[in-house]
């Protein structure tokens, strides 16, 4: 092997080694701060307020105005490929359940604006949507992750059931769902 081969692979390998010993101290750094634990375990915890901008429409939305009625707070991005398989599902629990208090509430997670914003046209998306551009809420707030990841407040505003992380269209997931937003109706 080349000399300056050899180089560019040996430079290489430590930026790679850097980045995961950088995400090894963030994760380390990070652990605990998060307002929700991992699993909620059958406890009873107010979901954490924020406000964010819409994506939908012009102003902003927090969570505490949604206070009353029953929401799933479902974090998305337009890259996302299981986001994709779930959104038509999302907006079809939207329509049929709204009458009784329901809000689907999409938060796009670390994207582009004219990407959102196709991407909720292009899958039909009605119900209401914000923009967590930072992922601070996810992250920070919610203990989250990545995408897509699910969560159910109930009408007092406090958490139900556990976070779904994946599609919520899917298999052990849907049953869930399904568990989690009948607990949160009959609040």
């Amino acid at each position: 092997m080349p000399a300056r081969l050899r180089l560019a692979a040996q430079v290489s390998a430590v930026g790679v080694v850097s980045a995961l010993l950088g995400l090894l101290v963030w994760s380390v750094a990070t652990e605990g701060r998060s307002k929700v634990p991992q699993r909620l375990e059958g406890r009873t915890l107010a979901a954490p307020d924020f406000e964010l901008a819409r994506i939908d429409r012009p102003g902003t939305l927090s969570l505490v105005s949604l206070r009353g009625k029953v929401v799933v707070v479902n974090f998305w991005a337009s890259w996302c490929k299981p986001c994709k398989e779930e959104a038509p599902f999302l907006e079809r629990t939207w329509q049929r359940y709204r009458s009784q208090g329901l809000v689907v509430l999409g938060v796009d997670y670390n994207d582009v604006d004219r990407d959102a914003r196709g991407f909720a046209r292009r899958y039909g998306m009605t119900y209401p949507l914000v923009r967590d551009r930072r992922g601070t809420v996810l992250v920070n707030d919610y203990g989250g992750t990545g995408v897509p990841e699910t969560f159910f407040v109930d009408r007092k505003g406090k958490l139900v059931g556990d976070r779904i992380r994946g599609p919520v269209d899917d298999g052990e997931f849907r049953k869930r769902f399904d568990r989690y937003l009948r607990l949160a109706l009959r609040s």
